[in-house]
């Protein structure tokens, strides 16, 4: 990829992944820049964010629309009309229609909290994947930016930060913990990926 990138998040809450993303792309003066949020939520946090910053923010979800092929042209034309080379899953709940993902095959990331293949799949979000690893007995988890396939968590994994489990953790001290790890993978991969090094 070239330095000149336009970037789209896709984010269902806070947008803390985003935020970092975005963040850490102006601390290091990159060419890329994100052009637009998306969520299917009518007013999460990301927008909110998005908004201080001047980042462009849509709301498209299946809910709105009577066939899913309707759903899939409109998030395209979206995309195309804000010129996005790269989508950044961050946080964000729902599964991509096949026609996105085939267009942009190879240019989705997700940011995912846990060290997959473990511990991925349909309902492994928030909370939950904190609680399936500490039932586990797993003494590590982490996070781990994968590419995007039709399915939930099943792309070709790019890289992962591992971070240990503790032997009194709850599921939220361990999110507060792969959280931060989160937060230092996405950025990093986003730019090496910007820089042709990924």
């Amino acid at each position: 990829m070239n330095q000149q990138l336009s970037i789209a998040v896709f984010a269902s809450g806070r947008g803390s992944n985003f935020q970092a993303l975005h963040q850490a792309l102006i601390a290091a003066n990159s060419a890329a820049t994100i052009a637009l949020c998306i969520s299917n939520n009518p007013n999460p946090g990301a927008f909110d964010f998005a908004r201080q910053q001047g980042i462009a923010t849509a709301r498209l979800s299946p809910k709105m629309f009577a066939e899913e092929k309707e759903y899939e042209a409109a998030l395209i034309e979206l995309l195309a009309s804000h010129g996005v080379e790269l989508i950044v899953l961050a946080g964000y709940m729902r599964r991509l229609p096949h026609g996105v993902v085939q267009r942009w095959r190879g240019k989705i990331l997700n940011i995912h909290p846990a060290l997959l293949p473990d511990f991925g799949g349909q309902g492994m979000y928030g909370l939950n994947v904190h609680q399936a690893v500490i039932a586990a007995g797993r003494t590590e988890s982490g996070a781990t930016v994968h590419l995007v396939d039709e399915e939930y968590d099943t792309g070709a994994i790019i890289a992962q930060e591992r971070v240990p489990v503790l032997p009194d953790d709850t599921p939220e001290t361990l999110a507060a913990r792969v959280l931060e790890a989160e937060h230092r993978l996405l950025p990093r991969v986003v730019m090496e990926m910007v820089a042709g090094k990924r």
